[in-house]
């Protein structure tokens, strides 16, 4: 059975499932009458692949279950709360408010600035028309003083015309 990897949905495959793997594609581009055999081992492969997708499932709701509980214990449990949030931010995890609020409680260490300023960023770039790349090498460039405008003429009044 392939077995989850990691925590973002990868899959690990033994050297059997690869097998019916690659003959499940190959009957897929190549469509002729297969063997029951070849049909029985694709479904099985297929029920494998919905209970591995499942396990990876639940495996992350225990990651997000842990992290709640390192968070609970803050500040006794600030290390292991900050290296389970790293791994769960780099599986997708969307943080909480009540993560900014414990990473801003514990912005005196260096690693919880430097993921409460991974959180914020991801959040303005998850925000439609959010800051980009471009506003990020903005922000690293010292400001510039704007450039001064040349002062604005006033209107010409009209000449007065002389009449006869």
């Amino acid at each position: 059975m392939p077995t989850p990897y990691g925590s973002r949905g990868g899959m690990a495959f033994g050297a059997e499932e690869l097998r019916v793997l690659r003959r499940a594609l190959a009957l897929a581009l190549h469509p002729t009458s297969a063997s029951a055999d070849d049909l029985q081992d694709c479904l099985r492969l297929a029920g494998d692949l919905d209970e591995a997708a499942r396990e990876s499932a639940r495996l992350r709701a225990f990651l997000v279950a842990d992290l709640g509980r390192y968070r609970a214990a803050l500040p006794g449990t600030a290390a292991g709360y900050l290296t389970l949030l790293e791994e769960a931010l780099g599986a997708g995890y969307r943080p909480r408010p009540d993560d900014l609020a414990a990473l801003r409680a514990l912005r005196g260490n260096p690693t919880a600035a430097a993921l409460l300023h991974q959180c914020r960023r991801a959040h303005l770039l998850a925000l439609p028309g959010g800051r980009g790349a471009a506003a990020e090498e903005q922000e690293e460039k010292p400001a510039q003083k704007p450039a001064r405008k040349p002062p604005a003429t006033p209107p010409a009044r009209p000449a007065p015309h002389p009449t006869p």
